[in-house]
């Protein structure tokens, strides 16, 4: 994992929010699991917190995960071909 090169005419919070869309997709972060916190993407992507809860706003608003109050973020339950963004 690490830190992405980013693509400059594409928002970073968009860049950031794909690699985790596919590692949702690929089983990395399997149903029921919690994703990254605004703290660890920040630390593994080198964003700005704003830009870490912008990416786990976006992911929550596509249904792709859910919030527990006080517990955090995880992957919500979706049928096994869901297609992720960018998939053809």
């Amino acid at each position: 994992m690490g830190v992405i090169e980013f693509v400059p005419d594409i928002p970073r919070w968009r860049q950031v929010a794909e690699v985790v869309r596919r590692r949702i997709a690929d089983g990395t972060y399997p149903p029921r699991t919690r994703v990254p916190s605004v703290v660890q993407l920040t630390s593994e992507f080198g964003v700005a917190n704003a830009t870490a809860h912008k990416v786990l706003r976006a992911l929550r608003e596509e249904g792709l995960t859910y919030t527990e109050p006080g517990l955090g973020s995880f992957v919500a339950e979706r049928p096994q071909n869901a297609a992720v963004e960018g998939d053809t």
